[in-house]
């Protein structure tokens, strides 16, 4: 009796275990004070930060809504992410924004969010980058002393250092 042997496995890189969080952001699509204060009013906001076009911001817009509808973005620990795969954009941005006071998000631990990552991808994404991207915010938000030092920035470019900082 003839023993088969096993095919390989393909496995396929995508680079995301060398990516790093930090180069998806620009000083451009941080903010530190949002203004906003119910959910469709921050979620406007930050999709401003991505600099669309006033049609792609509304269609976008009614996305990241009809996900909000699915289940809250809010992960806990002031964490909201916000995300969905659109049209409107041809390669993966990313955004944060910052409300030092919280608001209510429906975040699942109830409590208050603070801290806003944005992440939008195209449908059918060649780079495979989206869910990666989404874990490393995860891991990033994690991180113990991440609220207080997110909390303690005073401009844009600190918030770039810190994720160099942690090293995502």
């Amino acid at each position: 009796m003839t023993r088969r042997q096993p095919r390989p496995t393909l496995r396929l890189r995508t680079g995301s275990d060398q990516m790093e969080l930090r180069e998806f952001f620009s000083e451009d699509a941080i903010k530190l004070d949002v203004e906003g204060d119910t959910k469709d009013d921050v979620l406007k906001e930050l999709i401003g930060l991505l600099k669309l076009d006033e049609k792609s911001e509304g269609m976008l817009y009614k996305m990241l809504k009809r996900r909000e509808n699915l289940g809250s973005t809010g992960i806990g620990r002031g964490i909201a992410i916000p995300h969905c795969r659109s049209l409107v954009v041809s390669k993966l941005r990313v955004a944060f924004g910052r409300k030092p006071h919280g608001m209510d998000f429906k975040a699942i631990d109830e409590k208050p969010v603070h801290f806003f990552f944005l992440i939008v991808a195209p449908p059918l994404e060649v780079s495979n980058q989206y869910l990666p991207v989404l874990g490393k915010i995860a891991q990033f938000s994690k991180e113990p002393d991440v609220p207080q030092r997110l909390l303690a920035l005073t401009e844009p470019g600190q918030f770039l250092e810190l994720l160099k900082e942690k090293g995502v």
